[in-house]
This record gives C-alpha cells, sequence and structure tokens, in this order.
C-alpha cells in the first residue's frame, strides 16, 4: 500500500515523512464495538425535526476537541482543583484517570489555565542533572501554542510562558516568552519523564514536575498551588448521549468565536445553545441528542478505523489514525482558508487529547487495532507484540492499552503498559522484548505482560526522543500476533 508525503504549506520535512497519506482501497471498515451496539434507528418527523437532527450531529462532529477539553476540565473541578493551578500526578497514573489515551509510563502535569482575569504565566525549570520536562501548551481547541522542553521553544532551558488574553493590548514584562491566546481558556500537558520505574526515580520525577509554577501574572510564583488527583476518579471519557451539547453549551458560553466557525453560531442556537442563555432542552429534544451523538460516533468510528488503511510502515498494521491534512491544518494554525479538516479533528479527539506544535521532535506515537491477520484486537485472546533491538529512541518507549470502546485505560486492571524503563522487563537473547497482552500472563513473563480483562483492546507505541531513523523507517515495528494455544 503505497504512502504520500504530506503536502500542507508549512509542515516540516520531518512531518512529510512520518504520515501515511490516504489510500485508494476500498476494504470494508467496522465501527467500535460499542457504536454498533448503540446503533440508533433512522430519524423521521417533520422537516424541523429532521434539521435538528442533522445539525445536531455535525456539533458533535465540530464540537469535538472543545468537548473534550470541557470534560478535563470538569474532571479536575470535581478533584477539587480550581482554573490556574498546577494539576499533577504524585504516580505514573493508573486506571482511575479515565483521560483518553493517557501515558501510565510518565509523571504528568496538567495545569488548566484561565485568562479571563488577565495573563497567565507557567514556569518551566530547566533539565537538571537528568530530569527533564517536556510537553505542550495548547488552547482550548487544543491547537499548540508552542512546545516546551529540549525539543520546545526553551530548547530545555527553562523558560516563563505568558498567555495573554483573546485581544490583550497591554504591554507584557521582560524576560517571558509570550503566547497570544485564541481562548480564554487553555491548558499544557507536560511531562516529567523518569529514569526508570523504580521508587527512587519517579520520586525524583515528581520532585523536579513540581518545580514548575502556574499563577496569574497580577499575583506572582508565590500564587501557585499545586493539587495532586493520583488514584483519584478523573473521568473526561466522551459521552455520546444529550451530556454532549451540555458540555458544548458551557464551553460556548466563555469562549469567544473564531472567525472560520461563526457558521456555526446560528445552527447551535437552533439546538439551544446560545452564549448569554440557559441551556435547558425537554425530553423530546434530548431523545433527538442522543440519536444524534449516536449517529456522529458511528460515523467518526467509521472513519476512524478507516485511516487504518494506510500504514505507517507498509506491509504492517501499525498506523497514524489521524489524517494528514488535519495535522497540517492544526499545525499552521487554520491559515489556509480553503481547508477546513474538521472530520480528520473529530476522529483525532475522540480518542485523544492535546496536540503539540512540531509532532515528532520530542515524541511520536504509532497506533494498532488490529493483529498481523487484519482482525480486531480481542480481549479474550493472547497475543505478542515483539519489539527489536535497538529501538530509535533518545529517551524510552512504551507499548499502552486501552479499552477499544472508550480509548480510556481498561478498568481495574493491575497496569496497563510496558516500557523500556520497567526494571523488571526481561529482553530477549538478540536484545528484543517481547510483550505479552490477554487475560493471563503466559508462564514466566509476568514482567512482560499487560492484562486486557477480557475487554476489546487498542495500543499506542510511542516513542520519546525518536531518532531520524526511525522516520527513515530503518527500524520497523513488527505487527501483534496472536499465540497459540
Amino acid at each position: 500500500m503505497p504512502t504520500r508525503k504530506l503536502v500542507a504549506a508549512g509542515l516540516s520535512v520531518m512531518l512529510a515523512v512520518m504520515i501515511p497519506g490516504c489510500g485508494k482501497q476500498d476494504k470494508p471498515a467496522m465501527p467500535a464495538a460499542s457504536a454498533a451496539a448503540d446503533r440508533g434507528a433512522s430519524p423521521s418527523g417533520s422537516p424541523a425535526e429532521l434539521a435538528l437532527h442533522r445539525r445536531a450531529v455535525e456539533a458533535v462532529i465540530w464540537g469535538m476537541p472543545a468537548v473534550n477539553f470541557d470534560l478535563m476540565v470538569q474532571a479536575a473541578i470535581a478533584n477539587g482543583a480550581k482554573p490556574n493551578q498546577l494539576i499533577y500526578w504524585s504516580k505514573p497514573v493508573n486506571w482511575k484517570d479515565q483521560t483518553l489515551t493517557p501515558n501510565p509510563d510518565t509523571i504528568y502535569l496538567n495545569p488548566f489555565y484561565d485568562t479571563r482575569e488577565g495573563p497567565v504565566v507557567i514556569e518551566v525549570p530547566p533539565v537538571t542533572d537528568g530530569q527533564v520536562i517536556v510537553g505542550s501548551i495548547d488552547e482550548a481547541w487544543q491547537n499548540a501554542l508552542v512546545d516546551v522542553g529540549p525539543a520546545g521553544a526553551d530548547k530545555g532551558k527553562g523558560g516563563k510562558y505568558l498567555i495573554t488574553p483573546p485581544g490583550y493590548k497591554g504591554k507584557p514584562p521582560a524576560g517571558y516568552t509570550v503566547l497570544q491566546g485564541t481562548t480564554y481558556q487553555g491548558f499544557a500537558i507536560l511531562r516529567s519523564n523518569f529514569k526508570t520505574r523504580s521508587d527512587a526515580d519517579v520520586a525524583a520525577a515528581v520532585e523536579h514536575g513540581k518545580r514548575i509554577k502556574v499563577y496569574p501574572l497580577s499575583a506572582g510564583p508565590s500564587a501557585s498551588v499545586a493539587v495532586d488527583v493520583y488514584d483519584k476518579p478523573f473521568d473526561s471519557t466522551i459521552q455520546y448521549d444529550w451530556r454532549f451539547f451540555e458540555s458544548l453549551h458551557r464551553f460556548i458560553q466563555v469562549e469567544p468565536w473564531a472567525t472560520r466557525d461563526k457558521v456555526m453560531i446560528e445552527m447551535l442556537k437552533s439546538l439551544g445553545i446560545e452564549k448569554g442563555k440557559p441551556f435547558a432542552p425537554d425530553d423530546k429534544t434530548k431523545a433527538v441528542f442522543e440519536a444524534a451523538a449516536r449517529e456522529a460516533h458511528e460515523y467518526i468510528s467509521l472513519r476512524f478505523e478507516k485511516m487504518y488503511d494506510e500504514p505507517f510502515w507498509q506491509g504492517t498494521h501499525w498506523a497514524v489514525p489521524v489524517p494528514p491534512e488535519t495535522l497540517a491544518d492544526m499545525q499552521d494554525g487554520f491559515s489556509n482558508p480553503d481547508v477546513y479538516a474538521l472530520d480528520g479533528r473529530a476522529i483525532m479527539y475522540h480518542m485523544a487529547y492535546f496536540s503539540a506544535k512540531q509532532l515528532g521532535q520530542g515524541q511520536f506515537y504509532v497506533f494498532a487495532i488490529h493483529d498481523n491477520q487484519g482482525r480486531r484486537l480481542d480481549g479474550r485472546k493472547t497475543y505478542k507484540l515483539t519489539v527489536p533491538a535497538n529501538a530509535p529512541v533518545q529517551q524510552y518507549w512504551s507499548a499502552t492499552m486501552y479499552d477499544a470502546d472508550t480509548h480510556a485505560l481498561i478498568r481495574e486492571t493491575s497496569h496497563s503498559s510496558r516500557a523500556s524503563t520497567a526494571p523488571d522487563l526481561k529482553p530477549n537473547a538478540d536484545g528484543s522484548v517481547t510483550i505479552y497482552f490477554g487475560p493471563k500472563a503466559p508462564d514466566g513473563q509476568d514482567g512482560n505482560f499487560v492484562p486486557t480483562n477480557d475487554r476489546p483492546w487498542e495500543v499506542i507505541f510511542r516513542l520519546y526522543g525518536p531518532d531520524k531513523s526511525f522516520f527513515e523507517k530503518s527500524w520497523q515495528l513488527p505487527d501483534i500476533e496472536p499465540v497459540a494455544g
């Protein structure tokens, strides 16, 4: 299956070679397991009811990154956090973190900022004794404002990032990297990576991460507050029912309209979503919203699966399931007046959160939902993935399992991943590593095993600090294979 380079203006050469293009195959696609089960009946009714349904479907597709963001904010608030505080996990996340495809092999530090009362500062410490902070600062639509860390704007030297509200006219003080916000709200996804998973190394990563400060410019560094949410329910999975529209309404009340989105003002108004007005759908309208959300979910799931027709490595089932034009559109700030890749954006944010300014320089991810025979991964069976020796990474690699229905960590599991930093990971004689996935670990493979809890699953293979050779594709990850017996 051929690949094609990205052609969007402004995209780096590296990005052009790492994302395969859209293919010509007409391979049948399957929706995610829950989408098929949730399929609703075709809408019927008056022209007004049909229009309401159509507009609701499109609102889900358009509003996916906004709702994704709002649900994370609500989860933070439910755990006692407030805007402009440093929310962090004092250990690698466990299954109670029900955000979309999180990484359980790092320390997360996720401040949610709000500039409605003025600029906000995020201070990132420099690399110290091998301790490093990497990540990005995004606005509320999850478009990256800047990358931070060695591959970002501060080049690992640390820095003060000043986020200003839309239309800000004040003169920022010297010594800050100024980020002009296009939304009032936003967040940073920052990771403090540990050298190994030993208690001492994890604790060192946590302490380094807590050197991050978040505060209103008017208040100063002493106002920075850190809130630990480890082992607390933090659920931002997308709800494909009338609550999706409730969340979208909450977002619309705060954020300004971008020129590119003004077509949605009247459409959302017809759904009862309007600035300055309460959201109060009656039961009949809620029923329309339920059917529309299910339909939108099924459509997005079908598009998501179709992305795997174009693999990252030819002849495999590993892919980057986001259309290249969507990544290009986001990374150039939607500056091309002839392109607005909404469907691809919905695909991306129905199963993940955050974006990087320069994907591939600090991290890169490939996804798999099929085995080597093209069959969906089944949590009732046992599989293996052999990671070849000499993985082209400067920091570490990891393979993380997620629930195929929710794109969150599988619930009630002891762990969700295996990484090159795990002390009990056993390599093979040739330096490769075989990871097993299934209901029960094969004999003697507990350290190389990830439990499925009988759930349908998918996996992300992450590379932090990928080398040039990775993008040249001289090193290749083989497919996941079922284990006989």
